[in-house]
């Protein structure tokens, strides 16, 4: 590429809350400058329980239909402060009246959508172990839904040529591409000859699909993964591995993990970053579960152009917002006063697992 991009990792909210406009596509103007710097935020699982659904039931002012835009009110400046917003989408969206299932099938109504929208998420990745819970049927009802709030999306696909087409596009005159994949699905086995339905963990497919981004033009390749050991605040040994394998490569920038349900610490490899777990953005497991099941991370990553041909320079700080679900009197968003202290490599031997339940 003719232009390199150097990332740095500052704390959210340092650019003009409104200058984004959620409801509107990314792109960029005919006449805009290209920039010299693009903010990413980033943030943790929206997944949705029983619980949240009877609160967006009572918030929507129609008592018909569901609003998930009160209960995540608070996240709108930080999401919209950046050039590119990612979320993810943990669980399918279900038919429009229901029913509403948790565990151990998840699914959420498909006003999950729009609340993501108009929080002013950008892209949402899509590949979690909970991606095939309601088959095909949900796959393609989540990314009508993502298409129909104007959300890009990846990591599941309604047909081969979208499985095979890249999630590149078009901020402020940077191209950026958005891979997801799961370590995953459950023991839930994709149809037969339809593997391209959700994006499995591999990284020789991983590396292959960046690379075909690179190729489309991208100059920014995100990798969102939905990995590691549940509740665990330490990355494992699985997670480390892999985050050196793909970063090593020139083709991946930046990897997002999701998926632990619990912050999970960031770490530079070489002069590039992994956000190991950023863990539930929005989520309402049952009273008694872990306090820090309800907290979540949202960085904004700072990709700084530099000189054509000298490639990327090294990030030069790293910092982060920490957020909480509060469940009384009624579940919302609200900044944390602290992060939750983390390690920053693995403490014990482990595998990149999960419970079939979450």
């Amino acid at each position: 590429m003719a232009v390199g991009l150097a990332i740095i990792l500052l704390v959210p909210a340092c650019t003009d809350d409104d200058r984004k406009n959620p409801a509107s596509p990314v792109t960029a103007s005919p006449t805009q400058a290209r920039p010299t710097t693009l903010t990413v935020a980033a943030a943790g699982d929206l997944f949705v329980q029983p619980a949240l659904v009877a609160q967006a039931r009572a918030d929507a002012r129609d008592k018909s239909g569901y609003d998930f835009r009160q209960i995540m009110a608070a996240i709108v400046p930080p999401i919209r402060a950046a050039d590119l917003a990612v979320c993810h989408v943990e669980q399918p969206l279900g038919p429009e009246r229901g029913p509403f299932t948790g565990y151990p099938i998840f699914n959420a109504p498909v006003q999950l959508a729009d609340a993501a929208a108009a929080t002013g998420f950008d892209t949402c990745s899509t590949a979690s172990n909970h991606t095939l819970d309601y088959g095909p049927d949900g796959v393609t009802r989540t990314l009508d839904n993502l298409d129909r709030v104007g959300l890009r999306h990846t990591g599941s696909a309604r047909t081969a040529k979208e499985a095979g087409t890249p999630n590149v596009f078009d901020v402020r005159g940077v191209q950026v591409a958005h891979l997801s994949y799961t370590f995953s699905f459950n023991g839930i086995d994709r149809p037969s000859g339809k593997a391209w339905i959700a994006n499995l963990i591999d990284p020789k497919a991983i590396l292959a699909e960046a690379k075909r981004a690179r190729n489309a033009g991208a100059e920014i390749v995100i990798a969102s993964l939905h990995w590691g050991t549940e509740y665990q605040n330490a990355a494992d040994v699985g997670q480390v591995g892999l985050a050196n394998q793909l970063l090593a490569s020139p083709d991946v920038d930046l990897i997002i993990g999701m998926h632990a349900h619990v912050v999970q610490p960031f770490e530079k490899i070489g002069d590039k970053w992994v956000a190991y777990g950023l863990g539930n953005l929005l989520v309402r497991f049952e009273d008694g579960s872990p306090e820090n099941t309800a907290d979540s991370a949202v960085p904004t990553f700072t990709f700084a152009e530099v000189a054509p041909g000298n490639g990327r320079s090294p990030a030069s700080r790293c910092g982060r917002s920490s957020w909480t679900t509060s469940r009384r009197p009624a579940s919302s968003i609200s900044p944390r006063p602290a992060a939750a202290a983390a390690p920053a490599r693995p403490t014990t031997p482990a595998s990149t697992s999960a419970s079939a339940g979450t």
